[in-house]
């Protein structure tokens, strides 16, 4: 090959690699949290997490500490108030904490996270959590990483969430999110 277009070649794939570094910094903020494109694919694992299918988390409900169930899908906020813009169900028994997913919280959205995770959890930070949401989304991914971050330490991800739920023919229940207290 001529040393000419070898070193195109090389440009090239140099310039695709920031290229695809500078699209992936787009996409995550400095601590690590998922901040765009939150209905995309996600990764196979997360680190301080188990990551469960349907079958796995009818098991875990069988047992006898059942883990507590947190939706974490997003309901609009305005004025004080949750907007309900769409119906949403979730998972018998969730908890629903909406807008925690994000890859950025606020001071409100945070302690909101914190001190219902704290309440549901009766202060426990071994107790069971399922975190969820709808299938490639990185807010239940967000959301885990921010438990884990807070001493959560048993703590499953629901990867593909409401979608796999009902894809298996299993009942929902209409949902309201948590009040923000």
């Amino acid at each position: 090959m001529p040393r000419a277009l070898l070193s195109a070649c090389l440009l090239i794939l140099l310039g695709t690699n920031a290229l695809c570094q500078a699209q992936d910094a787009a996409l995550f903020n400095a601590d690590g949290y998922r901040i765009s494109l939150y209905r995309s694919p996600t990764p196979d694992q997360i680190p301080g997490a188990q990551v469960i299918d349907t079958e796995q988390l009818q098991t875990l409900l069988k047992q006898s500490e059942k883990p507590l169930l947190i939706d974490v899908y997003r309901r609009q906020w305005l004025q004080g108030r949750f907007i309900e813009d769409e119906s949403h169900a979730n998972l018998p028994g969730s908890h629903w904490l909406a807008n925690t997913g994000d890859g950025e919280l606020s001071p409100l959205w945070m302690e909101y996270f914190t001190l219902n995770l704290r309440r549901l959890s009766d202060g426990r930070q071994d107790r069971p959590l399922v975190f969820y949401c709808r299938s490639d989304c990185w807010l239940s991914w967000n959301a885990i990483k921010r438990a884990s971050g807070l001493g959560y330490s048993h703590l499953y991800w629901y990867r593909d969430g409401l979608d796999a739920w009902l894809a298996a023919g299993l009942a929902v229940e209409p949902a309201q999110p948590e009040p923000l207290r």
